[in-house]
């Protein structure tokens, strides 16, 4: 058994334990990074790149259907499936390339292949025949899809977002479970290249959405498209023959059917890969589901014995579970590092402000706080509200893309500007307009001084925060009904 010392131990290869490492370099030459897995990040290898490569194929089908609306007549729309998912694996083999370009830049002996798990809080067993002894520890290990145990009697006919990329054509039907931002993407496109497709959910969420009204206009609009249920009754699912059998209830008809597809995508989260990593035996203090308790601002995980959260163990990106996308995975990834590297001493690291975009058709977006959490936070009416419909407003309606609804929330008093929700076209540049006003806590009034070209998506924008600004109540009588009523109104 080989027997290493050194500063930082770093656990997976990903955003998250990529930027770790990185961060981790400044205090130390003894910084390892360990990886089992397949090389490259999950953005590249299965999540946001390849899934944007197979939207845009979709969106440029959709196009072609939709000429006829400004009187262009394209004629006969053939879609090869084949060359479709070609592109979609070279191109992404190309982004997972990039990603090992840069690994390989790490000096080969802070590289280090194979399973880690924990034999002590400060040592680590790598394979079969190294054991790493750390100064500090960065937990960094990702997740992978999530696949419910009702699901699984579709036997081999049952893929997750990892295994659709790896098609090499595109079938004629799947039912996809779960209408998430994944699979909400996902279904989308597959449906606009002609997949035969129907979507069931079970809680009856949609998306990222909060508010009731966006999550009924965003389920018409997709009902529109393809069949999607967010609160399906599903009876059996079965393996028959090269196909899975799904006995379910119909949402309109309420009549019982059942439908015979290729394959079943469950798009039902992604777990933690926590659970080979014999956590048991770092003396961290675990969550219900396995996942350490930790700082959000210095990404330390807080220790069994009680002793608070000042252990030299640290977590980073999905492996979190706090926020699942990359440019999260990156920023705790850095506040891991710069703790790790300089501990015991530690600083709280920036968190920059929430912001979630679906590349679905019209886009869905969120900013800052929900209206619920917004309500949680400020309490006693505290809260104001604003939105405008994209329904009529000009630069939508000239692209035939005039669909859609935001929400604007504002804080009573002050008229902080608080949080949004969006559903319409190219919200993705509006909800970062959104985060960096919100970054700058800026209030209402301030954002309406900026300019507004004409004619542009971002007039929508004016209009809500003009109908938010018009429900504000600002002031100090609005202190004082606060006071009078006190938290929870």
């Amino acid at each position: 058994m080989q027997e290493r010392d050194v500063d930082v131990a770093i656990i997976g290869a990903g955003t998250a334990g990529l930027s770790a490492w990185q961060t981790a370099r400044q205090y130390s030459d003894e910084v390892v990074l360990i990886e089992a897995g397949e090389p490259g990040t999950t953005c590249a290898r299965v999540g946001c790149m390849p899934s944007k490569l197979l939207i845009a194929a979709a969106e440029s089908a959709h196009q072609a259907r939709e000429a006829v609306g400004f009187g262009i007549r394209i004629g006969d729309l053939g879609i090869d499936g084949k060359a479709v998912m070609a592109r979609v694996r070279r191109q992404r083999d190309a982004f997972v390339e990039s990603v090992l370009d840069s690994m390989q830049r790490i000096e080969p002996r802070n590289r280090i292949k194979g399973h880690a798990r924990f034999e002590a809080p400060h040592t680590l067993r790598v394979g079969d025949d190294l054991r790493l002894h750390a100064r500090t520890i960065i937990i960094a290990t990702g997740s992978r899809p999530h696949r419910p145990d009702a699901l699984h009697p579709a036997g081999d006919r049952l893929v997750d977002s990892d295994g659709v990329f790896e098609w090499e054509d595109l079938p004629e039907s799947v039912a996809v479970f779960g209408p998430g931002i994944v699979g909400l993407e996902l279904g989308q496109a597959l449906a606009r290249l002609g997949v035969r497709l129907r979507m069931f959910g079970k809680s009856g969420s949609l998306g990222p959405f909060g508010d009731q009204a966006l999550r009924d206009y965003a389920e018409r609009a997709f009902n529109d498209e393809f069949y999607l249920d967010p609160a399906a009754q599903i009876e059996t699912i079965a393996r028959d023959g090269d196909q899975v059998a799904i006995t379910f209830i119909e949402r309109d008809s309420g009549q019982r059917l059942t439908e015979r597809f290729d394959y079943l995508l469950a798009a039902t989260g992604r777990r933690p890969n926590l659970d080979r990593l014999d956590l048991e035996n770092a003396g961290l203090a675990l969550d219900d589901k396995g996942v350490p308790f930790y700082n959000r601002f210095t990404m330390q995980c807080r220790r069994a014995d009680g002793e608070g959260d000042d252990g030299h163990i640290f977590i980073a990106g999905d492996a979190s579970q706090e926020l699942p996308l990359l440019h999260e995975a990156n920023q705790q990834g850095r506040i891991a590092g710069h703790n790790a590297g300089r501990y015991p001493e530690r600083r709280a690291g920036r968190r920059s402000t929430p912001l979630s975009i679906a590349f679905t058709d019209p886009q869905m977006a969120t900013v800052g706080l929900s209206r619920d959490e917004a309500a949680d936070r400020f309490g006693c009416d505290g809260v104001a509200e604003g939105g405008a419909s994209f329904e009529d407003q000009g630069r939508a309606v000239v692209m035939r893309q005039n669909r859609g609804l935001m929400r604007l929330y504002a804080e009573h008093g002050s008229g902080q500007f608080l949080g949004a929700e969006l559903f319409g076209p190219r919200v993705e540049h509006i909800a970062h307009l959104l985060a960096w006003a919100l970054e700058q806590k800026m209030g209402i009034e301030r954002m309406l001084e900026m300019p507004f070209y004409h004619p542009v998506l971002e007039e929508g924008l004016r209009s809500a925060l003009r109908d938010l600004n018009s429900t504000l109540l600002q002031g100090p009588a609005m202190t004082e009904r606060c006071l009078e009523y006190g938290p929870g109104g």
